[in-house]
């Protein structure tokens, strides 16, 4: 079973919003056997989405269209699908009766005919109720394909998919079963994996198939299995990813997507009671950022200063003027006093620093560019590394803030 996911909007077109919709459909009829063929952003342009309408016609199974269903005269929606499937709008009474309650006793304004207009539906589509927006879904069927239409709003798309559409196509359509692993790697990169695995690799079975998502300072490798039998395709991905992890048990760090290394760091800090904090300069509280975004992290991470500034370092963390003139505040010596310093100010278990020349000039050290420090300051001492992650910038940082959790991550393991 194939989709296709439109967008519409020339926000989308000219880069003021980033598309989020595609990918969310995406992973939710990928966890029910759908596959998605391609995904499109189009114009608000009736001709460009009939054109549109007619390419994909019988070449899928679904298409699921997002935005455009706002009561504005530039959401053309609507009237594209009456014209597509030579239909009318018509008042639907459930819809109108929803939109004036949300208007009228949740707004607590009067119902304008522009929020009437969003109970106007072609008479033949089926209705699929947004109980948390105005704008109605549309499910309209021509020949082989099913075009579905969604509002734009993402809180009120992932209610429509998840509450409406999924159940529907689980209910009325036979689909395969497509089972996904995902094991995460760090600290080798793409080419390096590929060659330890290659003869792994070439044995995989014919219906599982491996892609390589590499990332600054990590691999991602996700199998993929499709197929009618769901126990056989589980079994025979857990028998492959055993005798990958034989393999390479180093540098595996977690499973599945959502088995980030900051989530991974996370449970080992759940799991042996212990604090972090952070002191950052050239990650600039990108660190911090991913600790602090894994839900119920309050129980682990206590804060970061985010020292970038010479002066930050010596006035807020405690860094000595002394260290920094002897040994530049790019060094060994003053990433290891960040470390320190935060971790007794901010009285945790592990403490991260990081302190580097990310470019694209030298800043405060005639350190190279490229070259950071970052220490972990441990129950039993400081580990301080040094590094070069060359450059752009972008590179400097995203490598640098994930080497950190993974020396962090190395460090509590061995008291696993």
């Amino acid at each position: 079973m194939k989709a296709t996911i439109i967008t519409i909007g020339d926000e989308i077109l000219i880069g003021q919003i980033i598309d989020t919709n595609s990918g969310f459909i995406a992973k939710a009829l990928d966890r029910i056997g759908v596959e998605v063929s391609e995904m499109i952003s189009i114009s608000d342009d009736k001709k460009h989405i009939l054109n549109t309408f007619s390419q994909l016609q019988n070449k899928v199974d679904v298409v699921i269209v997002t935005g455009g269903l706002g009561p504005t005269k530039d959401d053309v929606t609507k009237k594209t699908f009456c014209e597509y499937f030579d239909d009318e709008l018509v008042v639907n009474k459930e819809v109108l009766a929803h939109v004036t309650q949300l208007i009228e006793g949740y707004f607590k304004r009067p119902i304008t005919q522009m929020n009437k207009d969003q109970a106007l539906v072609p008479s033949g589509c089926t209705i699929l109720h947004n109980k948390v927006g105005t704008a109605p879904g549309m499910w309209m069927k021509k020949e082989n394909t099913v075009f579905i239409s969604l509002p734009g709003v993402p809180y009120e798309m992932k209610y429509l998919v998840e509450e409406e559409i999924i159940p529907k196509i689980v209910r009325e359509y036979k689909r395969p079963y497509i089972i996904h692993k995902t094991i995460l790697t760090y600290g080798q990169g793409e080419s390096l994996v590929a060659e330890r695995i290659e003869h792994w690799e070439n044995n995989l079975p014919d219906f599982i198939k491996l892609a390589y998502l590499p990332n600054p300072g990590r691999v991602r490798l996700r199998l993929t299995a499709r197929g009618t039998d769901k126990e056989v395709l589980e079994t025979a991905i857990e028998e492959n990813v055993k005798s990958l992890d034989a393999i390479i048990h180093d540098i595996i760090v977690g499973f599945d997507d959502n088995e980030t290394i900051e989530v991974a760091v996370g449970k080992l800090l759940v799991q042996q009671n212990k604090t972090i904090s952070t002191a950052e300069s050239f990650t600039g509280g990108k660190i911090a950022s991913l600790l602090s975004a894994v839900p119920g992290a309050s129980s682990y991470f206590k804060g970061s200063v985010v020292s970038y500034a010479t002066e930050a370092k010596v006035n807020v963390l405690g860094v000595s003027q002394g260290l920094v003139d002897q040994f530049s505040v790019v060094s060994a010596e003053v990433a290891s006093a960040m470390a320190l310093n935060v971790k007794e100010i901010l009285k945790t278990d592990y403490a991260i620093a990081t302190t580097g020349n990310a470019g694209p000039s030298k800043g405060d050290s005639d350190a190279e560019i490229g070259t950071v420090f970052i220490a972990l300051a441990t129950p039993n001492g400081v580990i301080t590394e040094e590094f070069n992650f060359g450059q752009p910038r972008e590179k400097v940082i995203d490598r640098g803030t994930i080497k950190s959790l993974e020396i962090l991550q190395k460090e509590i393991l061995k008291n696993v």
